[in-house]
């Protein structure tokens, strides 16, 4: 048994490891009950078979087996003159059958309830507060203190020639309350620490309505004292005294094994109780997603090496030095690989306390085992180290010096606000952009920019469709990359299978997709469309009506819901997109007309009408992983990790698009797949309304969708026939930008998904910015401003929102209702959201310099009015539109990031603030000049280019298109100046 204590410590550290780096990103977590099922009986099943491995000597002799530190019968003892260290006769250890019963049932109850405990708070996590678990050590350290202090100080061997720095040492090494003093060095500076490296408080709401804010934070510190309880179990069942030589230690560690085994049978046991009673979570109990079974393998794996080695470790040094490892293991390794992924001045972070807290850590850490190695050996032979090594020195003076140099070469302030920066490039950006879209001065420079880059003629009919375009002065003849790579993987299907695939949509009602069919220039809207929704097609006949003479017969699908539909898991749509790269029709002399008698090719939708549907229902559920990160490279994050603490901002997910707390890179912001915790950060996501889903390639054209979908992008009716209109007048007039209230303006419902009585609403983009700029009760996370420091340097300053309100105007409300929920959640938002205001005219936004815009259930209708004003819009969107390449972030308008922890800092670089912050007075020059300038820029550039007549090319073109992709001879068609 002896030659198993360094492997099996070697083995703690190295699990202890890697469970803290997966369990951030583990699925495991999603059904905290029944992966603690899992994971107890795996782990008493894999102590089990350890107990039959033990060698038949027992392991340590009955002799050496005197003091594990925390002997039950001696805690509470009075205390008497002996000065020795208690031999094995002195120590009463759980020996009685009736003290093993009951410390064995203890155990089983305190696991049972830290799982229950652990379940609501995974539950709430956006409530959660600061852990308690790097103190279980020092509370160990006290409990073995109460149980030895009876001893006093322990004797010291006299020394004369002894310096007072020795004897100060020794003294200290032998008092009764050493342990204690370097355990709570460890635990105060891993407290510390902690709370230095944790990412900043992240959007998601916890309500100030409801009692998680305190319930939360009190179930982590019940969690915690259940830890130590369940430690302080398994050290006394390893080192009871019942029984000799190898049956003995064979039967602690099974007593281990039943107790775990017991624990996971009466979790079971209420989980089918709960199951017969609760009908409501019946198919929530027994659904095993793919992803949580194979994550929850992994994590039991895991789990059950850590766990054998912890008992090992436990049975040959103590609970206590055992704890002080994996304290030490997971502090080192959380906080370390915060710091080298961290090293920009965003997140704020005082470098100084976190050298402090680093030198607690190693100090406490490195006392202990010095502490444990004078112990005398004849009196516990449950040391670590007889004598603590050189390479132990070594080993915690590397990590000193790792630590200290990264924090060392981390900046804490800036020279130049990030946004300057950010307006800069976007000027570039964007003129690049205008070399690059009017390049073409006539038709045959269209044609020879087109093939240049689509590796293709045009569609037939590009004639017309160019002097449509030049006809309204349209400035976009070059640029559309997106109907290119909306349309790319279609090249995969037949035209027989997307016209199919086109009446499978229209012809049941149930898809909510309705048809629109071209016949001899001519837009019908097909039959079952739903009222509600005739404004829509209404829209899009009078759209299409100004150039349907120029296109095919063929019938088009539209998206009725505001969700996007379609998502192609990457493995079957890269190979799509391949096929539709490698077909080239330069080589080929162009027909330039499209097939004869197309509309005897198109089904008409039947009646009654078709039952069959190729799609899945997620209304009402999480989508993210069915569908919204399907479309990412199988070893993407979003496909891989699971983002299920939502308390703290994912610093990785949202770096690759950051510039400090400002969003940089609108393009890289609307790619989830590095972006897995998106899935607890919208309504489409966390719970749309109305969601039919196809994971195979059908023709759907949506008017917005989000990344990883594969609807085909069309120009939305709703701007079209200006259901949000920009109309200004006498009354409402859109006065100049510095004539307007410097106030950050919203209007809306909680529209964006149905919270239908778990709280979903927490998550949704919507409420969480409602709260984030509204003190609603003091109970908003702090935010990060970028403020002065010195003459010129900036630094990143944390202020609660409560102290922002009274420095910054915000009038950012819902409307009078809650909409789209059910059970509690109606009434828990309108309390939250209290009180609720009733709707605005629209034209009332024109008197607000900074406009914000948000996502619904689909598409923000008013970005667009927005753009057309002289208001400054700030928008966080999910969801991408026709226009999106047309526009720049920074140059037309001030993008947010969704996760919302750059809009405050973001304001207050427009508006200002002039105040006291933390006890002295700043003053942040508001950036006018910039703000309008961009509103400006935004206003004449959608003046351009976002227009209803752009509208109606950029529909033309993108229909041309697909008239060809529908045409059985679309590898023998298109157009060309020598034959068109």
């Amino acid at each position: 048994m002896d030659k198993t204590k360094w492997p099996a410590i070697s083995g703690l550290v190295a699990g202890t490891f890697l469970l803290t780096r997966s369990v951030p990103t583990t699925f495991a977590f999603d059904k905290p009950v029944h992966t603690s099922i899992v994971v107890l009986a795996s782990c008493a099943a894999a102590i089990i078979g350890l107990s039959r491995l033990l060698p038949q000597d027992g392991g340590r002799s009955h002799k050496g087996q005197e003091y594990d530190a925390l002997p039950m019968g001696d805690i509470g003892q009075p205390e008497n003159s002996r000065a020795s260290s208690p031999s094995p006769g002195d120590v009463r250890y759980p020996s009685s059958l009736r003290q093993l019963r009951m410390l064995f049932l203890a155990l089983v109850l305190a696991i049972c309830l830290r799982v229950e405990a652990l379940r609501e708070v995974l539950a709430n996590t956006q409530c959660a507060g600061l852990s308690w678990e790097p103190l279980i050590p020092f509370a160990l350290a006290l409990l073995d203190y109460r149980a030895v202090q009876r001893r006093g100080m322990r004797a010291a061997p006299d020394d004369p020639d002894a310096s007072v720095y020795d004897a100060l040492e020794e003294r200290l090494l032998r008092a009764p309350y050493s342990y204690a003093l370097a355990a709570g060095l460890l635990g105060m500076g891993g407290l510390l620490t902690t709370a230095l490296t944790t990412s900043p408080k992240s959007t998601s709401i916890c309500a100030a309505s409801l009692p998680y804010g305190w319930v939360v934070p009190v179930l982590q510190h019940v969690g915690t004292v259940l830890d130590l309880f369940i430690a302080f179990c398994i050290g006394q069942l390893l080192h009871q005294q019942e029984g000799r030589g190898a049956r003995g230690v064979s039967l602690r560690f099974i007593s281990v094994a039943w107790a775990l085994l017991f624990s996971a049978v009466s979790l079971l046991s209420v989980g089918v109780v709960y199951y017969v009673v609760s009908k409501d979570d019946r198919k929530g109990i027994l659904t095993i997603p793919a992803l949580y079974f194979w994550s929850v393998l992994r994590f039991d794996a895991l789990s059950c090496f850590t766990a054998i080695c912890t008992v090992i470790t436990i049975f040959h040094i103590g609970t206590m030095s055992t704890s002080m490892i994996v304290t030490f293991a997971s502090v080192s390794s959380i906080t370390t690989a915060y710091a080298w992924n961290n090293h920009h001045p965003f997140p704020s972070m005082h470098a100084n306390l976190a050298f402090i807290a680093l030198g607690m850590v190693l100090l406490g850490f490195a006392t202990y085992f010095h502490i444990e190695a004078s112990e005398d050996k004849a009196s516990s032979s449950t040391v670590t180290f007889s004598k603590v090594p050189s390479w132990f020195y070594f080993l915690l003076l590397s990590l000193f010096a790792v630590r200290a140099g990264i924090w060392a070469t981390r900046h804490t302030t800036v020279s130049y606000h990030p946004i300057d920066m950010l307006i800069y490039e976007a000027q570039l950006q964007h003129e690049a952009y205008i070399s690059q879209t009017t390049a073409s001065k006539n038709l045959t420079d269209a044609v020879r920019v087109y093939k240049d880059r689509y590796s293709r003629h045009p569609p037939p009919g590009f004639q017309h469709w160019y002097e449509y375009a030049t006809a309204r002065n349209s400035v976009v003849i070059d640029e559309y990359d997106s109907i290119y790579q909306n349309l790319l993987p279609f090249h995969a299907l037949s035209a027989q299978t997307i016209r199919q695939r086109t009446w499978d949509m229209t012809s049941n009602p149930w898809n909510d997709a309705a048809g629109l069919s071209v016949r001899n220039g001519e837009v019908a809207i097909s039959p079952n469309v739903m009222p509600t929704h005739r404004w829509m097609l209404d829209g899009l006949v009078d759209m299409i009506g100004h150039f349907a003479q120029h296109l095919p017969d063929m019938d088009l699908a539209f998206n009725l819901n505001d969700e996007c539909r379609v998502a192609v898991p990457f493995e079957k749509i890269e190979p799509m997109r391949a096929i539709g790269r490698g077909s080239l029709l330069l080589n080929t002399v162009p027909k330039n007309e499209f097939s004869e008698r197309r509309d005897e090719q198109w089904q008409p939708v039947p009646d009654p009408p078709n039952a069959q549907t190729p799609l899945k229902e997620l209304s009402f559920q999480r989508t993210f992983y069915d569908f919204g990160s399907v479309g990412c490279p199988p070893h993407s994050s979003a496909r891989t990790q699971r983002i299920w603490d939502v308390n703290g901002i994912c610093m990785s997910c949202s770096a690759p698009q950051s510039l400090g707390a400002f969003l940089a890179n609108w393009t890289t912001a609307a790619d989830i797949c590095h972006q897995p915790d998106l899935a607890n950060l919208h309504g489409l996501y966390l719970s749309p309304a109305a969601f039919k889903g196809a994971r195979d390639l059908y023709p759907i054209f949506s008017q917005s969708k989000a990344h990883g979908f594969n609807d085909i992008l069309y120009p939305s009716a709703w701007n079209y026939i200006d259901k949000a209109r920009y109309d200004p007048s006498d009354d409402h007039p859109d006065v100049p930008f510095a004539e307007k209230n410097s106030t950050l303006f919203w209007r809306g419902a909680t529209s964006e998904g149905v919270s239908p009585g778990m709280g979903q609403w927490r998550g949704m983009m919507r409420q969480r910015f409602v709260h984030l700029a509204n003190n609603i009760n003091s109970s908003g996370p702090p935010q990060t401003l970028l403020l002065p420091r010195g003459q010129h340097s900036l630094a990143y300053t944390q202020l609660p929102v409560s102290e922002l309100t009274t420095l910054m105007s915000t009038d950012v409300h819902v409307v009078d209702f809650i909409a789209r929920c059910g059970g509690r959640d109606c009434p828990q938002q309108a309390h939250e959201f209290a009180p609720l205001v009733p709707p605005t005219d629209f034209q009332d936004h024109w008197q607000h310099k900074y406009l914000l815009d948000l996502d619904g259930a689909g598409f923000s209708g008013r970005f667009l009015p927005f753009l057309h004003s002289h208001s400054l819009p700030f928008k966080a969107a999910l969801f991408r539109e026709w226009w999106d390449d047309r526009v720049t972030p920074w140059h037309h308008f001030v993008p947010l990031d969704i996760r919302g922890q750059g809009l405050w800092a973001t304001l207050a670089y427009f508006a200002g603030l002039d105040g006291i912050v933390n006890g002295r007075h700043v003053k942040v020059a508001a950036h006018d000049v910039e703000g309008e300038r961009i509103a400006e820029r935004g206003r004449n550039w959608a003046n351009q280019v976002l227009r209803k007549e752009d509208m109606e090319i950029y529909f033309f073109r993108l229909l041309l298109e697909w008239g060809r992709l529908t045409d059985d001879k679309r590898d023998e068609i298109g157009f060309d100046v020598d034959t068109g």
